[in-house]
């Protein structure tokens, strides 16, 4: 998975998570993984198709997506409240558009899908050319992690490089 594709997403989601919650945020757990990814509680996943395709998810578990919730909107929220499960669904909005607007001023393009929320009990899994970037971001109301499953799409690539050889 190259660098490049990823940092815009760790850059958005610190900028967004230290903003929106107000506090310093660092990244914990850094790792690759080609296992099936298995949810922590709330999580959110956004798919990516064009010159960059695959999929983020955004994952935080229940009592850190009750504090996130709550914080951002400004009461106490209960677990069962329809308002923890979007927050994942705004949050992921907002870093993917971060993210995609760095992607886009680079010249790259591709269609963001719609936030889903992630809650099948079994895992995602990318495919099996497709590694996946697992990393957490510590906050003041718990751990938000992040799973990045990206790539460049080979075909959109060969096209470029065609057009830009004439």
């Amino acid at each position: 998975m190259k660098m490049e594709l990823i940092q815009p997403f760790i850059n958005s989601a610190d900028a967004v998570l230290s903003q929106g919650l107000h506090c310093t945020t660092s990244i914990g757990n850094l790792s690759m993984e080609e296992e099936t990814y298995r949810r922590k509680g709330v999580a959110a996943m956004v798919w990516l198709s064009g010159d960059i395709e695959g999929r983020i998810i955004f994952d935080l578990d229940p009592e850190t997506a009750v504090r996130v919730a709550s914080r951002l909107a400004g009461a106490e929220l209960p677990e069962s409240d329809e308002l923890v499960r979007e927050t994942a669904c705004e949050l992921a909005n907002q870093i993917i558009g971060n993210a995609v607007t760095a992607l886009n001023d680079q010249g790259f393009h591709f269609r963001v899908h719609p936030p889903v929320l992630h809650t099948s009990e079994e895992g995602t899994r990318g495919n099996e050319d497709t590694e996946a970037l697992v990393m957490c971001f510590e906050t003041d109301s718990g751990t938000v992690f992040m799973n990045v499953a990206l790539r460049y799409n080979r075909r959109r690539l060969a096209d470029h490089a065609a057009a830009a050889g004439n």
